[in-house]
């Protein structure tokens, strides 16, 4: 599973990595609306909130969709600026049935989201979900929905109030101390870039990000994602944000109509190796076994032989094989010859992981 951007004849040059104010602070207030994603954040975090006035609290919490579980597509600007102020005045010359439209994707549905919907401001049906959805997560959400499809221009205005807002009262001071790391990132992915080529730029970004090409000549770029998604790039463009709030999530817009943009988090090898989404799924499927749960509980104390394996649980060699063949494509086992013996042992660091490979896949 993964999304994927066709980039065949993209210009080198088009394809940038900038940061955007904007998208920092969509990250900062989804770290605000949801700490328990951002264990690193804690201190940010829990100072930021105890600091925040009740009523620009109460805001944050109508419009905390566009940031909570799903990203608005306009909170990840494909031509970053310098300031927020000129991020959203750009977003203040977007189209009302774009806007809306973007603001009011609460879901990112995987059935929807990678076709596309018509606008809620021109559709009844798009109107309906929108409504049902925000519903669905309180009455002041739900009114909140109600104010922007009946007066758009007004909730926009609202919406960039609240993002000024949130600069006075803490973003502000944040994005001056981070800004310097964030264009440091990014001047260092475009000389890797420029010197190195697109797929070292992408993989020091992040390890979820890779090159694939084709017999045709075709050009993709990978981002190893818990969705199924394509778009492309072809006669546009494609940005990259660094983010040092957007740990551990890697955001791809892919919806169409919209320049792809990626945002990816900075220093991520940091915490750890990341893991592809195809080894967190070969691994659960492999511990998911009550034969394999078994005869990992042998292979967490020592190292053993098919032989004794078959012998302690009754099974044949054969089958003892099969299990162990799975474990071990999985990357859960190691291996160690003795003799005319090859003996299987529980990899400790690669099992220890796998609940925080599984929360970092599906967070991802």
């Amino acid at each position: 599973m993964s999304v994927t951007i066709d980039i065949t004849g993209l210009p080198p040059e088009r394809i940038t990595f900038c940061p955007s104010p904007l998208a920092e602070l969509a990250n900062a207030l989804h770290a605000l609306a949801e700490p328990a994603h951002h264990a690193r954040l804690h201190a940010w975090t829990t100072a930021t909130s105890a600091a925040l006035k009740p009523e620009l609290a109460d805001r944050l919490l109508e419009a905390d969709f566009m940031w909570r579980s799903t990203r608005s597509d306009f909170l990840m600007p494909a031509q970053p600026r310098e300031t927020l102020a000129e991020e959203l005045d750009d977003l203040d010359r977007m189209d009302d049935e774009t806007f809306v439209g973007a603001a009011l994707e609460i879901s990112c549905s995987t059935n929807h989201y990678p076709k596309g919907l018509p606008s809620p401001l021109v559709d009844a049906w798009s109107r309906r979900r929108a409504l049902d959805l925000a519903a669905a997560r309180g009455p002041r959400q739900a009114a909140f929905v109600e104010r922007m499809l009946a007066d758009p221009t007004a909730t926009r205005a609202w919406i960039r109030r609240l993002m000024e807002d949130c600069e006075d009262a803490f973003f502000g001071d944040t994005w001056r101390r981070v800004r310097v790391q964030l264009a440091a990132d990014a001047r260092h992915k475009t000389e890797l870039l420029r010197r190195k080529g697109l797929a070292e730029a992408l993989t020091a970004a992040s390890p979820a990000l890779s090159v694939e090409e084709d017999e045709h000549g075709g050009r993709r770029i990978v981002v190893d994602k818990l969705v199924m998604g394509r778009t492309e790039a072809r006669g546009s463009a494609v940005t990259l944000l660094p983010s040092v709030f957007g740990w551990p999530h890697l955001f791809a817009l892919y919806a169409p109509g919209w320049q792809p943009v990626i945002q990816y988090p900075v220093a991520a090898q940091e915490v750890g190796g990341t893991e592809s989404v195809e080894t967190v799924r070969l691994r659960l499927e492999a511990l998911a076994h009550p034969m394999r749960m078994s005869l990992c509980r042998n292979l967490s104390r020592s190292a053993y032989s098919t032989s004794e394996l078959a012998d302690a649980y009754g099974i044949t060699a054969p089958e003892v094989s099969r299990h162990l063949s799975l474990l071990k494509k999985a990357g859960l086992l190691t291996t160690q010859r003795r003799g005319r013996y090859v003996l299987h042992q529980l990899d400790f660091s690669a099992v220890a992981r796998l609940g925080s490979d599984f929360l970092e896949s599906v967070l991802r």
